[in-house]
């Protein structure tokens, strides 16, 4: 009925009494903004709303799962993390997201700092994921693991020349080493640990050592740097576990061929433990079906969806009574850095600016 009163249409024949064509034409917009903002809650009955940074073929199977197991519908956009954030920011209030999913605990972190999250308390949640991957204050959960370790050429390096990520800063490796750009969000928060565990300036250093050993000028994806490895422009690099596995597992030939000529390393076994990181989720500051979205993160931190994330995406299981998929247990074991994830959002500021002192363009 509101909608009704409010439609230009219907006020036609009041428009009379305005006696400019002006005062007219701001009154008809007047309505129409007002139509839009009284419709926003209608987008948000009994359902979900998710902006995500994650490919869709990376969640929708899951989304879709969810919804056949509830009845609730799922909405989902997709879009850079940095996009999706200022859309947050802009649409405010009147945001139809009720979850933000992202692939980084640094990209979670600058969105409590943005004001975009809410803080949720779940008995469950608190029993599938560890402590180590969710925000202290609930603002956000970690929902897969991922770890970036030193993935060598098989035919070039001994495993026994390799030990930590400290050690790839010696002049060894001169000339050896293919990385990802400082713009990419994994190192950066490879950097922000490193900064957690030794500090600044010491970080520095290492990151200066690193620079000085670049075989290239950073450029590509994880893939192109072990694709680097692989065709020999460079004897290793750091990468997520799960593009290599998405190579080992893939239906392109050459993306087998290349993963073969390649083998994982992980460091720091006896220091801080192999950098992880995680792809996560949190609920946005206002959404309209706050219930539902905890019950989908609630579903996404359950068995089933974990076992999902693990056979399919080559993701570490966050709930760490799921096993890795086979893929991922012909690479060993290895000890994870025990860091809440958390601090590698609130150093990524600080991170950015080392590594452009340092010249990792």
């Amino acid at each position: 009925m509101t909608a009704i009163l409010l439609d230009p249409q219907f006020l036609e024949p009041f428009m009379s009494l305005f006696n400019s064509s002006k005062s007219r034409t701001l009154l008809s917009v007047l309505c129409s903004l007002l139509m839009g903002l009284l419709a926003i809650p209608a987008l948000a009955g009994g359902e979900v709303n998710i902006y995500s940074a994650r490919k869709e073929d990376l969640i929708k199977p899951l989304l879709d799962d969810f919804s056949k197991q509830t009845g609730i519908p799922i909405n989902l956009v997709t879009g850079k993390e940095a996009e999706l954030l200022q859309r947050l920011q802009s649409e405010g209030i009147n945001t139809p997201a009720d979850l933000l999913l992202t692939s980084d605990a640094g990209r979670l972190a600058a969105a409590r700092q943005a004001g975009v999250l809410q803080t949720i308390q779940s008995a469950a949640l608190e029993k599938h994921i560890p402590s180590a991957y969710r925000d202290p204050e609930g603002y956000w959960y970690g929902l897969s693991v991922r770890a970036r370790p030193i993935i060598y050429a098989r035919d070039r390096v001994k495993p026994g020349e390799l030990s930590t990520y400290e050690n790839l800063a010696a002049s060894d490796w001169k000339g050896k080493i293919c990385v990802r750009s400082s713009d990419s969000i994994y190192n950066q928060s490879l950097v922000a640990g490193m900064i957690a565990h030794h500090g600044e300036a010491k970080t520095e250093a290492w990151a200066k050592g690193l620079v000085a050993n670049f075989a290239r000028s950073p450029k590509g994806g994880d893939r192109d740097q072990i694709k680097a490895v692989a065709a020999g422009e460079c004897d290793l690099t750091l990468a997520n576990t799960y593009y290599l596995g998405g190579m080992v597992t893939s239906s392109d030939q050459a993306e087998q061929v290349a993963a073969a000529q390649v083998a994982v390393f992980w460091p720091n076994a006896m220091t801080t433990g192999v950098h992880v990181n995680i792809s996560g989720a949190g609920v946005t500051a206002h959404a309209k079906n706050r219930d539902n979205a905890v019950k989908l993160l609630e579903f996404l931190a359950d068995d089933k969806a974990q076992r999902w994330y693990a056979d399919v995406n080559n993701e570490y299981p966050v709930n760490p009574a799921i096993p890795p998929s086979a893929t991922l247990k012909a690479w060993g074991e290895f000890k994870a850095d025990t860091l809440n994830v958390a601090k590698l959002g609130e150093l990524n500021a600080e991170a950015v600016k080392l590594m452009d002192r340092a010249g990792w363009k």
